[in-house]
């Protein structure tokens, strides 16, 4: 059977659909897991094996048989725990193929295969009775479904079916419950990951300010949560309005319902602002008591507790539909809402003939009606309302237009035709190259434009790059082509080279003297040590005892499915190393000239410099707006002698994990990693090689 799997090409800056071989996604899948996090999260672990000891104690206190039901098993670790905890029998359930076939040597491996049945199938359709999956109902139900969300891997559901048909009524349940947390904050840095922001440019005519469609203003944005490492977030860049307070619990252990519901609270607002985010998270108690409690709070919730890094669960920003004033002391009600999979928060001020109960009315699930939230992602919000990025385009557009300038701008959803009219170019005209599946952008540029009374300054082109025709440049020369680059298919920093090929479809219609702008872009690279991220693709080898060595061999083959490894896309800002070597740039291309036929290859060796564990090689884009200012995708600041990096916040960028980590300890005589790169000019895509 043949996969087609989705892939953006950066040669033309659209996804395309490939087909794969059967195991293509299955080796994805196993390769881009988070197994190993899990694994290497000691609390977890931990926490889950005091649980289930206690909850065969309990069972065995009764003087009942300790029958055990583990719902998406993985390895079977919880299985192989509760075993060696004493229970009579688990069924353990896996509904991912190659997963369930690990599960099974590995129990093997580590003796249990008497105790322990590895049931390949989702728990929905496992049976019950002496001809069924299962002999008979389990009276000890473990599972491990959680999100950063809790519900969003449908939790709910799961636990729904399984007290209906596969646990006895009054069962044990590790975890026994989840409580799920909240804390209102004002915070600008986040909210302008929902909103743009009035947008200033200094022009020759005076100073002129872009502002947002009414429709954008007014709009409650995606109901998609928004997981991050929100310990990565300095206390600088959010102010707290609320304590923390707990919005709802669930008790595994008896009935689950998984239909729609709300929840509300009465906050008090312990300082004035604007209610704008709602900070979240869960903890889980692995017992009734709640003794056995692994917490997923942030740094400043518990400021005396060690933190465990985990990145399979994270923590939740929720934006509120609008922002809200609220003074000191003020009574505030806060309800949250939920579906089988997700939350939404919505805010409102307590009145006094309100009771306090459960809200009675479901808020709607947010829906984007001003279209902006479907072409940006949050990233990319927070990308276009950076002022200092936009000073550093504006300063570089001022450099090359000129009052008779014809420009064409080829970039996504980019502010950059709006500043080069107010900068004064004669004719603005766009391409938007990434086609939206669910609307057409040059609607909500059509809004934006009549916002600000642009509606016949700025000429949106419907076509690809490769199909402008001089009718649709009203056969005019263009004098200057402009791009931030971004593309909304990119998902490794250097596919927002597509520009340098857009920029080579439309050379016939560029003026002999014409300026680029990017004028070039370069590829950097630095060696670094992960503080934490590190784990995500490191070998476990033994965990609380059992031996998963067969999970270590089978992602390495999945890793090595493909006959060169790739890089993959991270968020460096939340993830925090130091860099072992000093910035290398490594490639260069230059948009003045169209894209050679041939590869751009180049090889070298980058010197280790620092004390530390290489444990991987991280990559990014610098753009050359004009010869001397340029925006960086990747490194911000290197600061101090220990290395530490500030990375760019709105862009990922690349990691290219090593397959074996070395310690450099003595630097009397440097390390040094040599490297390979090849950007293939037909492909788009860069192939790349280290040795150590």
């Amino acid at each position: 059977m043949k996969t087609f799997c989705g892939r953006a090409n950066p040669t033309t800056g659209s996804m395309e659909w490939l087909e794969e071989g059967e195991d293509y996604d299955y080796h994805q899948e196993i390769a881009r897991s988070r197994y190993a996090d899990m694994l290497h999260d000691k609390d977890r672990n931990v926490k889950y094996y005091q649980g289930i000891h206690a909850a065969v104690s309990r069972v065995k206190e009764r003087g009942e048989k300790a029958i055990v039901l583990d719902i998406g098993t993985g390895t079977g670790l919880l299985s192989m725990m509760a075993a060696s905890a004493g229970a009579d029998f688990c069924y353990a359930i896996e509904v991912f193929k190659p997963m369930a076939n690990a599960a099974v040597k590995i129990v093997e491996k580590n003796g249990f295969s008497d105790k322990i049945k590895v049931i390949n199938k989702h728990s929905t359709e496992v049976t019950v009775g002496p001809d069924g999956d299962m002999q008979c109902r389990a009276n000890i139900l473990v599972t491990e479904l959680f999100d950063t969300e809790l519900i969003g891997e449908g939790a709910l559901p799961t636990y729904e079916h399984a007290h209906k048909y596969l646990v006895q009524e009054g069962c044990e349940a590790v975890p026994h419950r989840a409580t799920v947390y909240v804390q209102l904050v004002e915070s600008r840095r986040m909210w302008s990951w929902k909103k743009l922001f009035p947008v200033h440019v200094e022009a020759e005519d005076g100073e002129k300010i872009l502002v947002p469609p009414s429709e954008m203003e007014n709009c409650p944005g995606l109901p998609s949560v928004c997981d991050i490492q929100l310990n990565q977030m300095p206390s600088g860049d959010f102010s707290t309005l609320s304590d923390v307070v707990k919005m709802f619990s669930v008790d595994f252990s008896k009935p689950v319902q998984s239909a729609s519901t709300c929840y509300r609270v009465q906050l008090e607002a312990v300082k004035s602002g604007k209610a704008q985010i709602v900070l979240s998270w869960w903890d889980i108690d692995m017992d009734p008591s709640g003794m056995i409690n692994c917490s997923m709070a942030p740094y400043w919730v518990k400021p005396t507790s060690a933190l465990q890094w985990r990145d399979h669960w994270m923590q939740c920003v929720y934006f509120l539909p609008r922002e809200k004033p609220v003074l000191q002391g003020e009574k505030l009600h806060l309800t949250a809402c939920r579906d089988e999979y997700s939350v939404w928060y919505n805010l409102q001020k307590a009145r006094a003939d309100e009771e306090e109960q459960k809200a009675d009315v479901c808020v709607q699930s947010p829906v984007c009606r001003c279209r902006a939230h479907l072409l940006w992602n949050r990233p990319r919000f927070g990308e276009l309302n950076d002022q200092s990025r936009t000073r550093q385009y504006v300063k570089s557009l001022r450099k090359v237009l000129k009052t008779d300038s014809i420009c064409l701008c080829i970039s996504d959803g980019s502010l950059l035709p709006v500043l080069a009219h107010y900068l004064g170019a004669k004719q603005v005209q766009c391409v938007q190259p990434s086609r939206i599946d669910l609307f057409h952008p040059h609607e909500l540029w059509q809004a934006f434009f009549k916002a600000n009374n642009l509606e016949d300054k700025i000429k949106i082109i419907e076509v690809r790059p490769e199909l402008l025709k001089p009718s649709h440049l009203e056969d005019k020369k263009i004098s200057v082509l402009v791009g931030e680059p971004f593309f909304t298919t990119s998902l490794l920093p250097w596919h927002n080279l597509y520009f340098w090929y857009a920029r080579t479809a439309v050379s016939s219609h560029l003026a002999s003297n014409v300026t680029v702008l990017p004028q070039s872009a370069s590829l950097h690279m630095m060696i670094v040590e992960f503080q934490d991220l590190w784990r995500i693709r490191s070998p476990c080898g033994i965990c609380e005892g059992f031996d998963v060595r067969t999970m270590d061999d089978m992602i390495k083959d999945s890793l090595n499915f493909r006959e060169s490894k790739e890089a993959e896309p991270h968020p460096l800002w939340e993830y925090p190393c130091k860099s072992l070597s000093e910035p290398q740039e490594v490639l260069t291309f230059d948009f003045t000239k169209t894209v050679p036929d041939h590869c751009l290859s180049t090889e070298g060796s980058v010197k280790l410099l620092r004390k530390g564990k290489s444990h991987g090689a991280v990559l990014w884009m610098e753009y050359h707006l004009t010869a001397d200012i340029s925006v960086s995708t990747g490194l911000m600041k290197l600061s101090n002698e220990k290395g530490n990096c500030e990375w760019n916040p709105h862009c990922k960028q690349a990691v290219y994990f090593f397959s074996s980590v070395i310690e450099s300890e003595i630097l009397s005589d440097p390390t040094a990693v040599e490297y390979a790169m090849n950007f293939d000019t037909k492909t788009g895509e860069i192939a790349m090689d280290f040795k150590l």
